[in-house]
């Protein structure tokens, strides 16, 4: 059986998450301690105790996420499990950053400053209101992508975003063309088109001056070689060189998240197993909508952990 290991990505956020994690194992609270460190705060206390929309703002909802990651990757290490045994990472948008942290190729340090960066560059770079999201149901990415031009045809940005499978397809944009998209969607056949309650409109070309600001800050960041290959969001296809990563993080931040095509490259090089490792169980819960040879199972609590080392 080959395994991946698969990293959420926001969306998965809880108050709450992790607490299991810190309080049964003491590789656990390493993580969160050392987050805290990098951050100069204490951002465990806001992942455990709230409140929820201060833990939703994207600034924290990204290191929060990956601290829960590697939080749960640790205390996987500490029963004999190590990301050597899979054969590749991947991460949903963000969980890039936790793929490459539980690969090797990035501190946690490090990738919590990243992140906190990142999260902030990407909420400020379209003013508030200025930006929309939203999910089409029912139509493949051939019709949304011309769903998306039609609507830009008018004026402003519309580009799908993240392509989630099992129907699901994320688009991004202008206010106003994102909700001419919207508008337009039932009569090109999408059974539901759903706008999201996002402050920017992530993965898309809006998100330049975010792409700007991360690609200095990747290019002072230290990046080994991952023990596994990272099969990136940006290009659905793996790649260990620390440079050509680098590279596609920064492409990410405008570039469209390819999580079916990733997740079928994965079902097509032999992977019969995802772990997802971190908060809730959304890519477990698309794998199998995905590709149907994909068996997925989650662990991001303390029984989690232990049941799964228990084999």
């Amino acid at each position: 059986m080959s395994i991946a290991l698969v990293f959420p990505g926001q969306g998965s956020q809880a108050v709450g998450m992790g607490r299991s994690l810190f309080d049964a194992f003491q590789e656990s609270r390493a993580v969160f301690e050392e987050v805290d460190d990098a951050l100069g705060e204490r951002l465990s206390s806001l992942i455990f105790e709230g409140p929820e929309d201060r833990l939703t703002l994207t600034q924290n909802a990204q290191p929060a996420l990956m601290a829960v990651s590697l939080a749960a990757m640790r205390a996987l290490e500490s029963q004999g499990f190590r990301a050597s045994a899979a054969s590749y990472v991947a991460g949903h948008s963000l969980g890039e950053y936790s793929a490459l942290a539980a690969a090797g190729t990035i501190s946690v340090s490090d990738a919590a400053r990243l992140l906190r960066l990142r999260g902030r560059a990407m909420q400020e770079a379209v003013p508030a209101g200025e930006g929309a999201m939203a999910a089409i149901l029912g139509l493949d990415a051939e019709a949304v992508a011309a769903l998306c031009e039609r609507a830009a045809a008018e004026g402003g940005v519309c580009e799908p975003a993240n392509d989630n499978g099992g129907g699901q397809i994320v688009i991004s944009g202008s206010a106003a063309a994102v909700a001419r998209a919207v508008a337009s969607a039932p009569e090109a056949g999408a059974k539901r088109a759903i706008p999201l309650p996002v402050s920017a409109p992530f993965h898309c070309s809006l998100m330049q001056p975010a792409a700007e600001r991360m690609a200095e800050a990747l290019r002072e960041a230290r990046l080994s070689a991952p023990v596994v290959p990272l099969v990136s969001n940006v290009t659905a296809s793996p790649t260990s060189d620390p440079d050509e990563i680098r590279e596609r993080l920064v492409r990410q931040v405008t570039g469209r998240v390819r999580w079916r095509e990733s997740m079928e490259w994965l079902a097509e090089n032999g992977v019969t197993r995802l772990v997802e490792i971190g908060s809730g169980k959304v890519l477990s819960g698309l794998a199998r909508r995905i590709d149907k040879r994909l068996e997925a199972v989650s662990v991001g609590t303390d029984e989690a952990v232990r049941g799964f080392a228990a084999g």
